[in-house]
């Protein structure tokens, strides 16, 4: 197996928490057990997905907000939540708050652009204004500003017998150093390493930057070094790689045969860029430990990268998850020179 100069530093998963409509408690406590055993198995950090008007979670601050009472040293992300959905004052003081009951362990991801199918829902989200919001950049600047303790009014002090804060309550003091930018493009890289926040980067880019034709792996690469050429922190400044990983060391003849064919019905959008968005997808890495290392270490973009939040299929079941989990953990994670936290 190739060796890599510098071993896997922070070793996290992401996971979309599916539920059934019919009993969605069932799959809420799923999630909260899943991260629960992330912790067990010694993961650094657990990330949720965010999903509206589907059957994934919807409301991640609420679930990490609950996993944070769970568990005692896991980092809890986000990845991500789309600020179309969010008003940044009232999402800063749930994410404050959320940090604080976790100790300092919320990592929050975020992005920008309008809501998915925004003709549908913006006369539900937006009945007055969405002809007026804005959903650039502004946006997460806004977030960031509030998490790191701007003023959000001209007013403090009392009120009758009411102290008010100029400020978010709670304040979180280190939870702006923990905000987290999802990235798939040069301009959102730029952008975040201006702003001084830490970048996501998934299995899903936009083939750009480049005349000639460009593989996965190169565009990501192009995608990081944009980052930490702008980023105050350079070299040192975080990234966090989100490829879909799917061990098989201990997986049953059947879990395999799922696996895999699961991978192959994905495969053919990672040929090329796909509609108009140009998005280039990565190949699923289904196969052993070893396997799975040799393709990672032959990756360009994670021979750039020292933290990764492998991702979760959004389709399988609870033993199945189990099973990736433990793999990662016990065999991948070390086959790539990570040790887990104690």
């Amino acid at each position: 197996m190739p060796l890599t100069s510098e071993p896997l530093r922070k070793l996290g998963f992401l996971t979309i928490g599916l539920f059934d409509e019919a009993d969605p408690r069932q799959g809420h406590e799923s999630t909260l057990q899943i991260i629960e055993l992330g912790e067990r198995l010694g993961f650094d950090s657990a990330w949720v997905r965010h999903r509206h008007l589907q059957y994934g979670i919807s409301s991640p601050v609420a679930v990490l907000a609950a996993a944070s009472q769970r568990t005692s040293r896991i980092e809890l992300g986000t990845a991500v939540i789309p600020l179309g959905w969010e008003n940044p004052l009232r999402l800063a003081e749930d994410l404050a708050t959320v940090d604080i009951l976790s100790g300092g362990r919320l990592n929050p991801g975020v992005s920008v652009g309008p809501p998915m199918h925004y003709e549908r829902v913006k006369d539900a989200l937006y009945p007055d204004t969405a002809d007026a919001e804005d959903f650039g950049f502004e946006r997460v600047r806004r977030l960031l500003d509030l998490v790191r303790g701007e003023p959000a009014t001209d007013f403090s002090g009392t009120e009758g017998f009411e102290p008010f804060s100029d400020r978010v309550q709670p304040h979180s003091p280190g939870l702006g150093r923990r905000l987290w930018y999802g990235g798939g493009s040069l301009r959102s890289a730029q952008w975040a390493g201006e702003h001084g926040m830490n970048f996501l980067t998934s299995s899903v880019v936009k083939a750009e930057g480049s005349e000639e034709p460009q593989g996965f792996a190169e565009i990501q690469l192009s995608h990081i070094r944009t980052f930490r050429a702008h980023h105050p922190d350079g070299d040192r400044a975080r990234v966090s790689q989100g490829l879909v990983v799917i061990p098989t060391d201990s997986a049953t003849p059947e879990q395999r045969a799922k696996y895999e064919a699961y991978a192959r019905e994905r495969t053919p959008r990672t040929a090329t860029p796909q509609g108009p968005a140009r998005l280039m997808f990565a190949p699923d890495l289904v196969g052993t430990s070893a396997e799975i290392a040799e393709r990672l270490y032959a990756h360009a973009a994670f021979r750039e990268i020292d933290e990764v939040a492998f991702a979760l299929p959004f389709t399988f079941e609870h033993e199945d998850y189990v099973q990736i989990l433990t793999d990662i953990a016990t065999r991948l994670g070390p086959a790539l020179g990570w040790r887990a936290a104690v």
